[in-house]
């Protein structure tokens, strides 16, 4: 690395990255890229510092979407007054990841491009239904977060070449802003050694949207990892919850389905795929109660 550089806008920042023809590299937080270059996994020529770039650092909540900035710091989505109001799940997701010093510099957007499947913010993104804002030399669009993800450490956007610029979820509901007929609970479950600091055996997120009349589920997200090569989200089991009531028996059921859609490996480090396998029930179900109490809590 011979050069270290602060745009001070998204544009001058994409001509930094065309400049150095694929041997630059985006940097917010670092929280992964410099343990990356310390062992010499990656050897960018230049580092692209994003952090100066104005409105990058800032949640913004509109009537339809919250958008969430790329320099935006896992700290303050974990300090964040809507957030931990309306959206708990994000929350905790986000009081997972490393210890205090580390969230006070890592970002959500940085966390979901190093596509492991078992990062607490891209498995969060899925459950909320989150997509991502795409810059490169061909324009700007809205990806999926869920699409962005290849394998185990590969994602779909290019860090030398492209900047996610923000992520953005629908805002949860509220007779406020045009959504009297659905009340919506959001929950996180992590199992790990330790409650962080290490890579979890398991984690859940879940949002659970349920009519303000009869409390029926008008549909349901329910993400895994690591249950698969990418951060998951289990179908079958959303497919089950819809149309049913936010009851302890469906809930459970939905956890026996989830147990049987997920594929687990085994870890030496972690757990074995039977272990895993075990707890998944369990995880599913009291993540889905957990988000059923908090929807139904906003009718009262």
């Amino acid at each position: 690395m011979t050069e270290y550089l602060y745009p001070a806008s998204v544009d001058e920042a994409l001509r930094c990255l065309e400049a150095y023809q694929g041997n630059a590299r985006l940097i917010a937080g670092g929280t992964d890229l410099m343990p990356d270059l310390r062992k010499a996994r990656i050897s960018p020529r230049c580092l692209v510092d994003i952090t100066r770039i104005p409105a990058l650092d800032q949640i913004a909540v509109t009537q339809d979407f919250v958008e969430v900035g790329a320099a935006v710091t896992l700290a303050t989505i974990r300090d964040s007054a809507f957030l931990n109001q309306h959206v708990p799940a994000l929350v905790d997701a986000a009081r997972s990841v490393g210890a205090t010093a580390i969230q006070s510099v890592a970002t959500w957007v940085g966390n979901i491009v190093q596509a492991m499947p078992a990062a607490d913010g891209a498995i969060v993104a899925l459950a909320l239904n989150a997509e991502a804002r795409i810059v490169d030399g061909h324009g700007e669009r809205w990806r999926p977060v869920e699409s962005l993800f290849v394998e185990p450490g590969v994602s779909a956007v290019d860090p030398c070449r492209q900047i996610v610029t923000r992520l953005r979820f629908p805002r949860p509901p509220s007779p406020s802003n045009g959504g009297p007929c659905l009340v919506v609970g959001t929950a996180w479950r992590r199992i790990g050694r330790r409650p962080s600091l290490v890579l979890p055996i398991l984690a859940c997120a879940v949002k659970m949207c349920l009519r303000r009349d009869g409390g029926r589920i008008e549909r349901a997200a329910v993400a895994l990892g690591p249950v698969a090569p990418v951060p998951y989200r289990a179908r079958e089991t959303e497919a089950l919850l819809q149309g049913r009531p936010p009851t302890g028996e469906v809930f459970a059921q939905a956890g026996r389905v989830a147990q049987g859609e997920c594929h687990p490996r085994s870890n030496v480090l972690r757990a074995s795929r039977e272990y895993r396998l075990a707890i998944i029930p369990a995880l599913v179900s009291d993540a889905l109660s957990t988000a059923a109490e908090r929807a139904l809590s906003l009718v009262q």
